[in-house]
């Protein structure tokens, strides 16, 4: 089954947007890790929340795939992710938001959407109105 990991940070006030650049860049170079599943990881921020303050704060996330909870375990315990997470979090981190939660049988397919769908988008793009994948509808591609 499926595991999705999601991580919302927040940095002290005294922290460089140079810093918080390299953090991203250093966040991403996880996804080549074995324990991520196919290599989804994505890393998004800043927050463009409207308004702001619905961010309450948090300006970067993180969202993970792992194959299961054993994966995941292994994500965090890795030496890369101990590298990053000691040499441009801990010290700098005013806050951070973890969740990590297992996908439904139900909802796999979607799992599965996301990998196909955006590799088959980064391949081809459409200009059609609507265009469907694995029955779900997706407008605009």
């Amino acid at each position: 089954m499926t595991v999705v990991h999601v991580v919302l940070f927040k940095f002290l006030p005294r922290v460089s947007t140079a810093h918080k650049e390299a953090f991203v860049t250093q966040l991403k170079t996880l996804k080549s890790l074995p324990c991520v599943l196919n290599g989804r990881l994505l890393v998004g921020g800043p927050s463009i929340t409207d308004p702001i303050e619905r961010s309450k704060g948090y300006e970067f996330s993180l969202v993970s795939f792992h194959q299961d909870r054993k994966a995941l375990e292994e994500y965090q315990a890795s030496d890369e992710h101990h590298r990053v997470t000691s040499q441009y979090l801990w010290p700098f981190k005013e806050d951070v938001t973890r969740f990590d939660f297992e996908v439904a049988a139900e909802d796999e397919y979607m799992c599965e959407f996301v990998v196909k769908g955006l590799s088959s988008l980064s391949r081809s793009v459409t200009t059609s109105e609507d265009e469907s994948y694995a029955g779900v509808a997706v407008p605009g591609i």
